[in-house]
């Protein structure tokens, strides 16, 4: 069974940073991709941001530009720093990482961010 343990997560004002870690209980390199989601009240959970193995990105157009998301294989870590955040970040990020046709989250971590 796989474990993925998020932290960083908080409270922030409007146009200030937070970096969200989420360590795997096994190695990086055994999941095709890895990355975040988020899900604020009443609305889908939506993708924020993923690495694949091969080290491509992808973002949310939503945060294209303010938020980075890497990976530290030594230390079985995926992060994700946000800059220039606003109050429509404001929601509880999950760690995913997926092989193939299974996927395993995270218990998430609340990301609040006042105007």
């Amino acid at each position: 069974q796989v474990q993925l343990v998020e932290s960083g997560g908080g409270l922030v004002q409007a146009g200030g940073s937070l970096r969200l870690s989420c360590v795997a209980s096994r190695s990086m390199f055994s999941f095709n991709v890895v990355g975040w989601y988020r899900q604020a009240p009443g609305k889908q959970r939506e993708l924020v941001a993923v690495v694949t193995s091969g080290e491509t990105t992808n973002y949310a157009d939503s945060v294209e530009g303010r938020f980075t998301i890497s990976r530290d294989n030594t230390k079985n870590t995926v992060y994700l720093q946000m800059n220039s955040l606003k109050p429509e970040d404001t929601a509880v990020y999950y760690c995913n990482a997926r092989k193939y046709t299974s996927a395993y989250w995270g218990q998430g971590t609340q990301v609040t961010v006042s105007s």
